[in-house]
């Protein structure tokens, strides 16, 4: 069994917004495996079914991104999984060029705060992780309005296109493991 964790912030005004690059990734694969993440458990908004044979549970916290550890951390307690293999976790990444996708097994949250939390509430920073790339703030502007701004014109563009990815990249990861998705995916700049 596979929980995968799309981050983002809830409500309206958020939606669409380069941090909610990890739910609109895990909408694009709930869409694909017709799967509902309408029901509202372990602080989040979850949907179970079947993807590719395995059995899966889509969250997506309901926390705002800064708490998204607490909703984790009751999901991996009441399904019992084992987080090193079995966690997914999609989050935006501003060091990354937009579209670019990035699969990791372990790491720092390099300075992602849903990260971090995720990290602080499962006692491990061994989890796999899927990095979508937003692309670096300009200089112009504060990071919290960044990472919250909307992508327009040709980045919109770019940004859906990644979101396709990144279903796919989750689904290899699963049918074939993390390894065989970076070699597939981390080095695609498209």
């Amino acid at each position: 069994m596979y929980i995968i964790v799309g981050l983002g912030n809830p409500g309206r005004e958020y939606e669409n917004t380069r941090h909610n690059v990890g739910f609109m990734t895990l909408d694009e694969l709930a869409k694909d495996a017709g799967i509902d993440v309408l029901e509202k458990k372990h602080k989040a908004l979850i949907g179970k079914g079947i993807i590719d044979g395995q059995k899966v549970v889509l969250a997506k916290p309901l926390t705002y991104m800064n708490l998204s550890g607490e909703s984790v951390r009751e999901l991996v307690d009441f399904y019992k999984i084992d987080v090193s293999t079995e966690l997914i976790v999609i989050s935006d990444d501003v060091s990354l060029p937009p579209g670019q996708l990035r699969v990791r097994k372990k790491g720092s949250a390099g300075g992602h705060n849903g990260l971090k939390n995720i990290i602080l509430h499962a006692g491990t920073d061994q989890f796999i992780r899927l990095r979508m790339g937003i692309g670096e703030k300009p200089s112009a502007f504060d990071m919290k309005d960044y990472v919250l701004g909307h992508f327009a014109g040709e980045e919109k563009k770019l940004m859906e296109e990644a979101v396709k990815r990144g279903a796919d990249c989750i689904r290899m990861i699963m049918e074939k493991g993390p390894d065989a998705a970076m070699n597939a995916f981390n080095a695609s700049q498209k």
